[in-house]
């Protein structure tokens, strides 16, 4: 039985100072930069909406009153939005473990994704991995030419993650910021503040033995955190973004 998109609640990381572009932004947090005429945001809303999720809860924190207004003056079709300000910075795990602990509910798994980036491939076949029951995450990987300024995954045959590489030239398997856990995995992440996914909570469940796997795909990729990336969002939605 494939793993249906509804039972998957997805959590879009919009609570950082994107200090690279601040000053492109004045008063504006990173996720609400204009592109292509509406916020990056909403690109990213419209995508979750396409892929079948129904419901996103968005964990912020700089300005965060400026990105609930968005969400309650522009509401998407079939996606259900509820916005969970961090109390201070808690880092990328963290402020995703504050929204889910604000929203108090239990769904399969949380589709975790950033706020200032946009992987136009489709989920499908990265929600289809919890259909076996060992499997208690799922990384998306992004295959690259040039894998020196991110680092890489390493993975065996069986796509199991193995442990991140540091940045090295090549080409590579990047981590693309996506990630999906089952509900129950959240019990074993640590218990500090702030919380980090690569620095944090990937190494502890590494640790454990934990069965995470990394989903590589070949696919547009776009962070809009640097005022050179950010120039190139335009024509990037332009080119490549359409619903699935």
């Amino acid at each position: 039985m494939l793993t249906e998109p509804s039972s998957i609640l997805a959590v879009v990381l919009a609570g950082g100072l994107g200090t690279r572009i601040q000053a492109l932004l004045p008063n504006v947090p990173k996720p609400m930069a204009r592109v292509a005429g509406k916020p990056f945001l909403g690109w990213i809303l419209a995508y979750l909406q396409g892929q079948g999720v129904q419901q996103a809860l968005l964990s912020t924190g700089y300005l965060a009153d400026v990105i609930e207004a968005y969400a309650q003056q522009e509401p998407i079709a079939g996606l259900k939005l509820n916005c969970y300000a961090e109390p201070s910075p808690l880092g990328t795990a963290g402020g995703f473990v504050h929204a889910v602990q604000q929203a108090q509910t239990n769904p399969l798994a949380w589709l975790v994704l950033n706020g200032d980036s946009l992987i136009v491939t489709d989920l499908e076949p990265m929600f289809n991995y919890l259909q076996d029951e060992a499997v208690e995450g799922v990384i998306l990987g992004v295959e690259v030419a040039e894998a020196d300024r991110y680092g890489s995954l390493v993975y065996d045959e069986q796509g199991t993650l193995l442990q991140f590489a540091e940045k090295q030239a090549g080409a590579g398997v990047i981590n693309g910021g996506v990630y999906l856990f089952r509900d129950r995995l959240l019990k074993q992440f640590p218990q500090k503040k702030p919380l980090s996914f690569e620095y944090d909570v990937f190494p502890e469940l590494l640790q454990q033995s934990v069965c995470l796997k990394v989903h590589p795909v070949q696919a547009p990729f776009l962070d809009i955190g640097t005022p050179a990336s950010l120039s190139q969002a335009e024509a990037f939605v332009q080119q490549y973004f359409q619903p699935f």
